[in-house]
């Protein structure tokens, strides 16, 4: 069993080989290859190597299979009895990545 821990856009995510994961925007573009070089845990059946805070020379290769957009939330600010009412919607974009190989 290998599994790693790696950090994207300042969240970490455990990961395996053949998973998809739903991660912040990333640069690359749909069909990209690419590393993941912040590397934090990696288990391989029994050996366990942690990093300080990462791991040195290790890199979790991955596939951007498409980039989206989640649906909308509502922002609503409201003060009673003062007329202060503010709307706003946002609408978060992601990338759907498939990591490769570990």
């Amino acid at each position: 069993m290998k599994i790693a821990v790696i950090e994207t856009g300042g969240k970490q995510y455990l990961v395996s080989e053949g998973q998809k994961i739903q991660v912040e925007k990333l640069p690359q573009k749909s069909g990209d290859k690419f590393d993941f070089d912040k590397v934090l845990l990696l288990v391989e059946n029994d050996k366990i190597e942690i990093g300080k805070p990462y791991l040195e020379g290790k890199k979790i290769p991955a596939e951007l299979l498409e980039e989206k957009r989640l649906p909308k939330i509502t922002i609503f600010k409201y003060h009673s009895k003062t007329r202060y009412r503010r709307k706003k919607g946002h609408r978060q974009q992601v990338s759907m990545v498939k990591i490769l190989k570990i």
